[in-house]
């Protein structure tokens, strides 16, 4: 018999499992015959359907066509599934078995359920590109009825649940049905009592207390900022670690994430990408477009490494990281640990998510403001004097639809520094204009880690080093894994003679940014030389993908360890760039705390041949 596959590929094959070559609308005919009473249709009705943006006559003529091609390419045998009437096509389902056929065999439950979340999984007809609008909505409405046909099965196969392997069944299979059914509150019960029941004795045993019904009891009593229906809820994924899966840890971790998944879903505000997106998610290529793609707003990455389980969690749009963790991945201690770091994971990732709700909803009410005030941020990326320019003038603009915004005040302030310090004159008046953008991003927002950042930022290049420190620990408090915060802090804790406490924050925002800027590795080499770690210092130079802005640390560092052919070479690079560059009166201009630190540099730096004057 001949075996027609709708779900995950479109195609036709023999009784061995051979493909069959049928032309693609012909297998689309034979499905759409299948899922049609008596499993005929008119040839008027199929050519309107398969070329209905064609017009009657070529409709007409294309299936004669189209009939024809399967007459020259078919064996007799495999003639007898179609009969091709007048005035009616008829499929012969006695002669061709359809994997459609799982969605309704009789089957215990719990396999029945097995069977058709796979098949509803894998897709009807995926990918199809000789579609047209009929097509596409036949395809969609029969999607539908399949996910609805899995609804009923999987409430039937609640009640008949027995061993724990049944039970992950279940929650992958109720994770799947809340993409298309979000608000679904007869699935997130039953999702939540087969969490709970699976949970409560190991939460017990670790002396700790459920939490689920607690974080739903927070939600209505208002905690979490309340959507109108008419807005979509931010799509959150929860990325596995991707680990290979032989290993007890991997195994253990992705577990784990199913666990986490789990106790999202308790969240009504939060729609959930289920485990099996986001696998594939997590091995396709470039995950940024296909996670643009299904508008997903939130990540949870995770990554195994010797040191345990790693997990991050990022603002997709603004490439932000909102939160971070790690957690021990002992093989002898993590079975009996693994809710409760479940517990601590939804916690924490649905607390950052209630907190940053408000920003998204802010950008979504203003969308014209948000637009302007990305291409603004897109332009200060280049870090050229006309590329800066260009972003103010889109700050400024984002500023017309909404006076109020915060973050277009943060970017107006960045590009004042970015300007000082390109322009090297020292004027002050750029200075005093980006920390009065700075306190109005304050003003307006209080909790603005960024606006923060931006006042250490301009505090630093005015010399106030101690006021600059207070500003980025502020900023720090208020977001302690933005990775750039701590970067910016790092580089002030430099200034104010405090270079191992500004290598550490560099290193921790390194580990939340582990393919570092540039900058970041700058900062980590200046740190490295004031502690005279010179080989150190040279490492992070290394480490840069364009070193010009090292290029004094570079020289001074190898100066300091004597190798003057190399410091030679960098002092030329450096010279090349600026040849007007003086030590002295660049050395009065950087703002450090402790004269030792200039004495320390103005030595590395006459050691590799700067001139003195």
């Amino acid at each position: 018999m001949l075996h027609l596959q709708t779900f995950g590929e479109l195609r036709l094959t023999d009784g061995l499992g051979a493909p069959i070559r049928y032309p693609v609308k012909a297998l689309v005919m034979l499905a759409y015959l299948y899922c049609s009473p008596d499993h005929q249709r008119s040839r008027q009705e199929l050519a309107r359907f398969l070329w209905n943006e064609s017009g009657d006559h070529l409709s007409d003529l294309n299936l004669r066509k189209l009939i024809s091609r399967i007459r020259e390419t078919t064996t007799p045998f495999e003639e007898e599934i179609l009969n091709f009437g007048p005035p009616f096509v008829r499929l012969n389902k006695n002669a061709i078995s359809v994997d459609l056929d799982i969605l309704r065999t009789e089957k215990p439950p719990v396999a029945r359920l097995g069977a058709v979340s796979d098949l509803v999984q894998r897709g009807f007809i995926p990918g199809l590109s000789a579609s047209t609008k009929a097509i596409d909505g036949w395809i969609e409405r029969e999607r539908q009825l399949q996910v609805l046909t899995l609804r009923d099965i999987f409430i039937k196969a609640a009640d008949h649940i027995r061993d724990d392997e049944e039970r992950r069944l279940l929650r992958r299979s109720g994770l799947q049905l809340l993409e298309t059914f979000p608000g679904d509150e007869q699935i997130r019960s039953i999702l939540r009592g087969t969490a709970d029941d699976h949970s409560q004795r190991r939460l017990q045993a670790t002396g700790s207390v459920a939490i689920a019904s607690g974080r739903i009891a927070e939600q209505q009593d208002g905690t979490l900022p309340q959507i109108m229906p008419a807005t979509p809820a931010p799509r959150l994924v929860l990325l596995p670690p991707g680990a290979p899966a032989l290993t007890q840890q991997a195994t253990i971790a992705d577990a784990l994430i199913e666990d986490v998944t789990i106790e999202l879903c308790a969240l009504r505000n939060i729609s959930v990408v289920a485990p099996h997106t986001a696998e594939q998610i997590r091995r396709d290529s470039d995950k940024a477009a296909i996670v643009e793609r299904h508008s997903i707003s939130y990540l949870l990455d995770t990554r195994l490494s010797g040191e345990g389980l790693y997990a991050q969690l990022i603002y997709f749009p603004t490439d932000e990281i909102l939160w971070a963790a790690r957690f021990e991945m002992a093989v002898e201690t993590l079975p009996t640990q693994r809710r409760l770091i479940a517990h601590k994971l939804a916690d924490a990732v649905s607390g950052q998510l209630k907190r940053n709700e408000s920003i998204r909803l802010r950008n979504e009410a203003d969308p014209q403001a948000y637009h302007s005030y990305l291409v603004g941020a897109g332009f200060l990326t280049k870090f050229s004097l006309p590329d800066i320019r260009r972003a103010r003038k889109y700050f400024k603009r984002s500023l017309q639809f909404y006076p109020d915004y915060a973050p277009a005040f943060t970017g107006l302030s960045r590009t004042f520094t970015s300007e000082w310090l390109l322009t090297t004159q020292g004027d002050p008046a750029l200075l005093k204009l980006a920390e009065d953008q700075a306190l109005r991003a304050i003003e307006t927002d209080l909790e603005s880690a960024a606006g923060h950042r931006e006042l250490g930022v301009t505090k630093l290049y005015q010399g106030a080093v101690d006021e600059s420190v207070a500003a980025l620990e502020l900023a720090e408090g208020l977001s302690p894994h933005y990775a750039d915060v701590i970067y910016s802090h790092a580089d002030t804790l430099v200034h104010a003679s405090r270079p191992q406490d500004a290598l550490e924050k560099i290193k921790k925002a390194i580990s939340l940014n582990p393919i570092a800027p540039d900058a970041y590795l700058w900062c980590a080499a200046g740190a490295s030389y004031f502690l005279e770690r010179y080989e150190e210092a040279l490492a992070y130079v290394d480490r840069m993908k364009d070193k010009a802005p090292a290029y004094r640390i570079a020289a001074a560092s190898y100066a300091m360890i004597g190798d003057r052919k190399r410091a030679q070479f960098y002092r030329q690079r450096a010279e090349a760039l600026n040849p007007a560059f003086e030590v002295e009166k660049w050395l009065a201009l950087v703002p450090f705390k402790e004269q030792w630190q200039k004495e320390l540099y103005r030595d590395g730096l006459f050691k590799a041949g700067f001139s003195r004057t």
